[in-house]
């Protein structure tokens, strides 16, 4: 069949199901899974019925009913091996959850080499890895779904978050050719953009911090809400992409950022 008579899927090749929000008997993989959002994330798809696998470095916080595997993202044999053996547990896949990542805060001046390559190798190739080894499993599924966590780095110029903020860039371009590329395969390709989260790395940056209450509290003033986002609110995106509720969904990228990308309030009355 060539390219040009492929029959591109439509909302009709999903499964029909009786509440398109839920996920039953579908199987998904979460990576960086037994923490912080990717934990709350896993436990939200496990709620909604999915069968889920946690990728981590330390699966031991992924309790019951999640599957936990030792995986490290910056190593193909390791993404490689995980991702097979979570398949082979949970008997296909269906949804994968790119969401392993770490953070790095500083001007270009105050992150050398090293550790660019560092940041740049999980939040971004191990997004490659993972999905490369996914590939052909999600190309069998009747539902095939990739959510990428993405940030608010990745749309507004932050201070002290040049690493951090070029990995999450690269993120979002990668999300959108992804989709792109998949996109006759029946495989959605779509990202979450969380503003600042209440999860233990932001916990550590406070605590780190001269006056973790005025950090916070900046934290908080920086989004238009008025405080932090909370980690169920970013699962709740990523089980809306992941889930047959979003079958016309790809390409898209879903702020979870208490309006800091889109408005631009009046300072407030005193």
């Amino acid at each position: 069949m060539t390219e040009q008579n492929r029959s591109v899927p439509t909302v009709a090749d999903a499964p029909a199901v009786a509440d398109p929000n839920r996920l039953d008997g579908l199987k998904a993989l979460v990576t960086g899974g037994a923490s912080g959002l990717g934990l709350a994330t896993a436990q939200l798809l496990a709620a909604r019925g999915a069968e889920v696998a946690v990728l981590d470095l330390d699966p031991s916080g992924a309790g019951a009913p999640l599957l936990g595997i030792k995986a490290d993202v910056s190593d193909d044999a390791s993404v490689r091996g995980g991702v097979a053996a979570a398949v082979g547990r949970l008997g296909g896949l269906d949804i994968l959850v790119n969401n392993a990542g770490i953070g790095a805060v500083g001007t270009v001046e105050d992150n050398d080499d090293e550790q660019w390559h560092r940041v740049l190798d999980v939040n971004v190739l191990g997004m490659v890895r993972t999905s490369r080894a996914a590939l052909p499993y999600l190309r069998r599924s009747a539902h095939a779904a990739i959510v990428n966590t993405c940030s608010i780095a990745a749309t507004a110029g932050l201070p002290q978050r040049a690493l951090y903020s070029a990995s999450k860039g690269a993120v979002l371009s990668l999300t959108l050719a992804m989709a792109a590329d998949h996109v006759r395969e029946g495989i959605r390709v779509n990202c979450v953009n969380p503003g600042t989260a209440d999860t233990p790395w932001v916990g550590r940056l406070l605590d780190a911090a001269d006056d973790p209450q005025a950090e916070r509290d900046a934290l908080n003033a920086r989004q238009p809400i008025g405080r932090l986002v909370s980690a169920a609110e970013v699962a709740a995106a990523v089980a809306y992409l992941a889930s047959p509720a979003a079958a016309s969904v790809t390409g898209t990228a879903l702020a979870v950022d208490g309006g800091m990308q889109g408005l631009r309030l009046r300072p407030a009355e005193r």
